[in-house]
């Protein structure tokens, strides 16, 4: 019966805590964070401290001295590291309230849709822990849909493929549920181990994870553009695997290319099998609308076309794909009883 007293002095937040990125939103105020779900903690002894959370943690990735260790607590979309993600929410929570308030907020999350009970327990324990007055879970499909702008709640089927940095959630939501879907653990993190292996293979050479990610995004593509006209070849800079010292190579975009051709094909093969699992009426909808790509992945050129010609169906990136997730979880914050059943309780 206090909910709504309460609600006037606490800020509700919803939180996508995804594997790559943290974004947050508040409540009338729209998404005030967006960083990377990376920690730095110094280790003196048996004892551990938080030195540095978000962008600042994640400039320090492969750079640290041996008493600070940069940790991304989340992998394959669930908590790797239950204290480090607490650290990491009681963070993002503090700074947002800036400390003003001494009421708990309430906290919508989301998860992926394949997560077991265990990990669901876990997810809401560390954000209890954080802080939170209550929790509710969201599964990431179905805030993209909603962010994306897709119609949920209504009778007809839409199809959602949501590429995160850990997961990859493909699902066909109708009437407010998830008719179907498939969580795939290829993703933004497989798509840069994938360049990292190519690398090693190819050219003898070692890069780090904070290499692969720019390489990803300055020639990463998953079909060949039909002007033909590829980016830049790019100087990358690692260490020589046989002598040990540091070596620069030039990699071009069709390399990149086959590198990402297994995770493109597990993407691919991801969509087929969750549209032969949907009922007739609803893939005839998903045939006229289209399959709409959110997630930070979904702007990985040639995607789009690579389902449009591979399965016959009209494939479109969502407007701002990295944020569907959280602006679709800020929609259902501030329309909790109209979403109600969205909601994992």
């Amino acid at each position: 019966m206090f909910d709504p007293i309460l609600g006037l002095f606490s800020t509700d937040l919803a939180i996508d805590l995804g594997t790559a990125n943290t974004l947050v939103y508040v409540r009338k105020r729209g998404i005030v964070v967006n960083e990377p779900s990376v920690v730095a903690i110094a280790k003196n002894g048996g004892q551990q401290k938080v030195v540095a959370v978000g962008l600042e943690a994640k400039n320090m990735l492969g750079k640290t001295p041996g008493n600070i260790v940069a940790i991304r607590p989340m992998r394959d979309g669930v908590i790797a590291d239950f204290t480090v993600t607490e650290a990491m929410l009681k963070y993002f929570i503090a700074k947002i309230h800036n400390r003003r308030h001494f009421v708990r907020s309430r906290l919508i999350i989301s998860v992926p849709a394949g997560i077991t009970n265990v990990e669901r327990k876990a997810v809401r324990e560390a954000a209890e822990n954080a802080g939170v007055r209550q929790v509710w879970l969201i599964e990431q499909p179905m805030a993209a849909a909603i962010g994306a702008g897709l119609p949920v709640r209504e009778a007809r089927g839409n199809m959602i493929v949501d590429i995160g940095g850990g997961t990859t959630d493909v699902a066909v939501v109708s009437m407010s549920g998830m008719v179907t879907n498939v969580t795939l653990k290829v993703a933004g993190d497989k798509l840069d181990e994938a360049i990292i292996n190519y690398v090693r293979r190819n050219h003898n050479m070692l890069i780090g994870e904070r290499t692969a990610e720019q390489i990803k995004f300055q020639l990463g593509s998953v079909w060949a553009p039909d002007d033909a006209v590829e980016p830049t070849p790019m100087d990358v800079k690692g260490r020589d695997l046989i002598s040990g010292v540091p070596k620069s190579i030039e990699l071009t975009a069709p390399e990149v290319r086959d590198a990402l051709a297994d995770c493109a094909r597990s993407i691919l093969e991801a969509v087929k099998a969750t549209l032969e699992k949907t009922p007739p009426e609803l893939a005839g909808d998903i045939s006229d609308r289209g399959i709409v790509l959110a997630g930070g992945g979904a702007g990985l050129r040639g995607l789009a076309t690579m389902l449009r010609e591979e399965i016959g169906i009209p494939a479109f990136v969502a407007d701002e794909p990295l944020l569907s997730v959280v602006k679709g979880a800020g929609m259902v914050l501030e329309d909790i009883e109209g979403y109600k059943q969205i909601l994992i309780d």
